[in-house]
């Protein structure tokens, strides 16, 4: 969950465990003799569940993408789908027990990707963006009703033409596929445009397009694959924080863009969330970092880095997952409460939660 007005709750793999300079300690699996299976330790430690979402039979997991809360500690999933099944939903809603409450989204079937809650004027509403065919980002209802949806912001020219328009799977660096949002204090927001151009474009609070800023490029301001952002409110001033996807890096930018630093040390950082002091980066190179108020890495859960980065065929063979081990966590949230939700890009889907028990 993203809200501004209070700090935030909320090619190859090059040996992303080592390469942490801040040399985190991992924390590994346990099972207590109740069976339960505890990631962590001391103050991260927390009791996995990765069962925890009760979908109705006439629903299916179809590629978990990301995950909200709302402040009833309601849980949003939003999932891909599939271009070919209009008529189901792209997005579900469960109450903090984990039962279904409702599903809506049929328009981002086969396209969605990012999910957000945020509060405006006193009431929640869902901001959601989609890729692949769809090519939209949208503002909804809590229930799905949709308020506005917006396409490839063309006034940037940074889009083919008519991109705002053709509904089609082409894929490029004058492509809009856009991936998620970070919001602002003046009720404007940053979207990233993670696997079409690789620009983050900044809207006003009415969203119309402003100004964008980074691009292709090896770093320092520029990306390749910005897939997530974050407005990280810990420190004195807000900065922008980019998941630099395909750089396994995280950028720290001003809010005009501007470079100030980059991490190193992660397996494709696809999203964030915070917590109080803590920062949440879900790695799609299979294990989830905890990273404190100075921007050192202080736990990883779930690790199993080296096993998926090594052996091909897991995300889709159920068989091959090992509780208390993570696949490929695409997105993580916390809820209200310090515990967290996180959605794998797997072939059936996951979402598991992490109850904290320090």
């Amino acid at each position: 969950m993203n809200k501004p007005s209070v700090p935030m709750r909320r090619r190859e793999f090059i040996a992303a465990s080592a390469a942490c300079a801040l040399a985190p300690t991992v924390l590994t699996a346990r099972k207590t003799d109740s069976k339960e299976v505890i990631l962590g330790d001391g103050k991260y430690a927390y009791r996995i569940n990765h069962d925890w979402a009760q979908l109705p039979e006439k629903y299916s997991w179809q590629t978990t993408h990301n995950v909200a809360v709302d402040k009833n500690n309601n849980l949003y999933v939003i999932h891909e789908g599939r271009e070919d099944q209009k008529d189901h939903p792209s997005i579900f809603v469960f109450d903090p027990e984990g039962k279904f409450i409702r599903a809506f989204g049929n328009q981002f079937q086969g396209g969605g990707h990012g999910i957000e809650v945020r509060e405006e004027n006193g009431e929640e509403v869902l901001y959601v963006c989609a890729y692949q065919q769809v090519k939209s980002f949208a503002k909804l209802t809590l229930k799905g009703e949709t308020i506005w949806e917006k396409y490839a912001p063309m006034d940037s020219g940074k889009y083919a033409k008519d991109e705002d328009s053709k509904r089609a799977k082409i894929w490029g660096r004058d492509r809009f596929m856009p991936t998620n949002f970070a919001f602002l204090d003046d009720g404007g927001f940053l979207l990233a445009d993670g696997y079409g151009s690789w620009f983050i474009h900044h809207y006003d609070k009415n969203a119309e397009w402003q100004s964008c800023f980074g691009g292709p490029g090896n770093g320092n301001g520029t990306f390749n694959t910005p897939h997530g952002i974050w407005i990280d409110r810990r420190g004195d001033e807000p900065v922008v924080v980019v998941c630099d996807r395909a750089h396994h890096t995280l950028q720290r930018l001003t809010l005009d863009g501007k470079h100030l630093q980059t991490q190193t040390g992660y397996g494709l950082p696809a999203n964030l969330d915070s917590f109080e002091d803590l920062l949440l980066v879900p790695e799609l190179h299979a294990r989830i970092t905890l990273i404190g108020k100075e921007n050192k890495v202080v736990a990883q859960l779930g690790d199993d880095v080296k096993r998926i980065t090594s052996t091909g065929g897991i995300r889709n063979d159920e068989k091959q997952w090992l509780d208390g081990k993570f696949v490929h966590p695409h997105d993580a949230c916390f809820d209200n409460f310090g515990n967290i939700f996180v959605a794998e890009w797997v072939a059936t889907g996951r979402i598991s939660r992490l109850e904290s028990i320090s």
